[in-house]
C-alpha cells in the first residue's frame, strides 16, 4: 500500500524539497485542506514515523511557516541535533530504578510524609 501512495502523491504533487534524513516534501497541485490551503506531505526515507520530520520541515509542513527553514543555518549553542523519538526502542531514556534499565530504585532519604486530606 505504501507503493501505492507514494505513486499517488508522486502523480498529484510537486516536489517541494528534501531532508538530511532522506524524506521528501510535497505540495498538491490541486487538492487543498479545509481553510483552502495546498495540502502538503511528506514521504518517509524509512519507516512512517512522523518524528523523522526535522524541525527546519516541520514548519512548513504544518503551514507555521511559508517556506522550509534552511537546514545549514548557523546552530545556537543550546541547539541539539534533531533526533527520532525513541519511546518503545532500546534507546529510550530509563530513569534509574527502571524495571527495563535492570537498575534497583534508590532508598528514600526518609524524609518523604504522604500528604492527608483535611490536615
Amino acid at each position: 500500500m505504501a507503493f501505492l501512495d507514494d505513486l499517488i502523491i508522486r502523480l498529484t504533487s510537486r516536489r517541494v524539497g528534501s531532508d538530511r534524513f532522506g524524506n521528501t516534501y510535497w505540495v498538491a497541485k490541486a487538492r487543498k485542506d479545509a481553510y483552502g490551503r495546498p495540502l502538503r506531505r511528506v514521504t518517509y526515507a524509512g519507516t512512517p514515523e512522523a518524528s523523522t520530520v526535522p524541525p527546519e520541515w516541520w514548519g512548513w509542513l504544518h503551514h507555521t511557516t511559508d517556506a522550509p527553514l534552511p537546514e545549514d543555518a548557523p546552530r545556537r549553542a543550546w541547539q541539539k541535533e534533531h533526533r527520532a523519538n525513541m519511546t518503545g526502542t532500546a534507546e529510550a531514556w530509563r530513569p534509574p530504578g527502571h524495571d527495563a534499565a535492570a537498575g534497583q530504585r534508590p532508598t528514600t532519604a526518609g524524609d518523604y510524609e504522604a500528604w492527608t486530606p483535611g490536615r
